[in-house]
């Protein structure tokens, strides 16, 4: 049986880079600030090995999931269903009553209750634009959850 341990951590570089890893972020630096809340991981086995992780922000007074992955052999494991659950269970407990998120799977968090919007109805923080990537392989939509 696989253990998979999911914990709060403030090892927030390591799931940056872990971001960075599975294809998510753009290694670059952020322009906006960002305060950074609670960071989570997902570890497999004694060696800690990570399998996923997400980080819960505020930009603009408003709550924003500041990344969330999982390693591509974890997936359709339910791992990112958990990890949102936590997430916005986190937000309601900070008292947050919406959540937005800039998602490169959208139709993943559609399952969940969030809609797309306009990157202007949301915080600042559709950095994408500066990213190589943006609308060559990548084509995010900024979500929002209403709570």
């Amino acid at each position: 049986m696989m253990q998979l341990r999911m914990k709060q951590t403030d090892e927030y570089e390591r799931l940056v880079k872990f971001f960075v890893e599975q294809g998510l972020e753009f290694n670059g630096d952020e322009e906006v600030d960002t305060d950074i809340i609670r960071c989570y991981k997902v570890t497999h086995g004694n060696e800690d090995h990570l399998v996923g992780g997400f980080v819960i922000a505020k930009r603009e007074g408003e709550y924003i999931i500041d990344g969330i992955a999982v390693e591509p052999i974890y997936r359709k494991m339910q791992i990112g269903k958990i990890m949102l659950e936590k997430a916005v269970k986190v937000v309601k407990e900070l008292g947050g009553n919406r959540i937005y998120l800039v998602a490169r799977a959208p139709g993943f968090f559609r399952k969940y209750g969030f809609v797309s919007i306009e990157p202007e109805d949301a915080p600042n923080f559709f950095e994408c634009k500066q990213c190589p990537q943006f609308q060559k392989t990548c084509h995010p939509e900024v979500m929002k959850l209403e709570m």
